[in-house]
């Protein structure tokens, strides 16, 4: 542009204008309603209502499955969205079931109860920091150690169906006393908490295609098991994630027996070195 030269409306209009960065909605809107399920289950906890805690919970669960495969379909992944997601799963599942049981039970225990509690939430927090540094390098068919969706679903469910079974807290049941079931709490809380910082793998279920065709009867299979766990919702979930908690200690032992490499890490060159961690 020369000295003395005026700038036309129509040279101005030719400049490109730069596209002001924005936020996703859709995927966040999952995100921001699992954080809301688990914030809601806090909740209910200090009020004393533990079902409504424990399928606080679970709705979290369904809806953080949701966020990332809507992401992925209306392609509308982002930085921020992968952010916005770690720190949802921290509270839904790592601060909220940690609160839900010690309200419930570990506070029973003093000093051994809220270090249970603390080592469940610590735990989640690592687990989570691990699985952001190591997306690239891990195997995506497996997890590596529980997930904390699955280790929440283990005590709030615990805690769900004891309340379903009409168990009060504090007071003695016919087949157990109160503080039997303190005791029990704490070591699925710990048993949960330490479980996701394991290298065990546990399955992941990504491989498995939605698009595939698949014989009729497995839609029958598929509806019936909703019909099975809709008679008893609490027995039902519980039951599932203890099988899922459980079953990465067996393809753990099955690998290890078959001689096959039991880490779910392929290679690793971020610090620190954890090539020769995982074995």
């Amino acid at each position: 542009m020369h000295d003395g030269e005026e700038t036309s409306p129509a040279s101005l209009e030719a400049i490109p204008r730069k596209r002001r960065k924005g936020i996703y909605i859709l995927p966040n809107l999952f995100t921001l309603a699992a954080l809301f399920g688990g914030f809601y289950s806090i909740v209910m906890a200090i009020n004393g209502r533990f079902d409504q805690a424990a399928i606080g919970v679970f709705c979290a669960m369904v809806l953080d499955s949701l966020d990332g495969r809507v992401a992925r379909m209306t392609n509308t992944q982002s930085a921020f969205g992968e952010q916005m997601d770690s720190l949802s799963d921290m509270v839904s599942f790592g601060a909220a079931p940690a609160l839900i049981a010690y309200v419930w039970g570990l506070k029973d225990l003093g000093r051994w109860g809220w270090i249970g509690a603390f080592v469940y939430c610590a735990c989640a927090a690592l687990r989570l920091a691990r699985f952001n540094v190591n997306t690239s390098v891990v195997d995506k068919r497996y997890f590596q150690g529980l997930p904390s969706p699955a280790a929440a679903a283990l005590v709030a469910g615990f805690i769900w169906l004891m309340t379903e079974l009409g168990v009060q807290r504090g007071i003695d049941t016919v087949w157990f006393s109160w503080g039997q079931l303190t005791w029990v709490m704490f070591g699925l809380t710990l048993y949960a908490g330490l479980t996701m910082v394991t290298n065990v793998p546990f399955y992941s279920f990504k491989d498995v295609q939605m698009k595939r065709s698949v014989p009729f009867a497995v839609i029958v299979l598929i509806a019936l098991g909703i019909a099975v766990i809709n008679i008893a919702p609490s027995t039902m979930m519980f039951g599932l994630f203890v099988i899922y908690g459980l079953s990465g200690y067996g393809l753990y032992a099955w690998r290890k027996a078959k001689g096959q490499q039991t880490s779910v890490i392929s290679t690793s060159t971020d610090e620190p070195d954890e090539r020769g961690l995982h074995k």
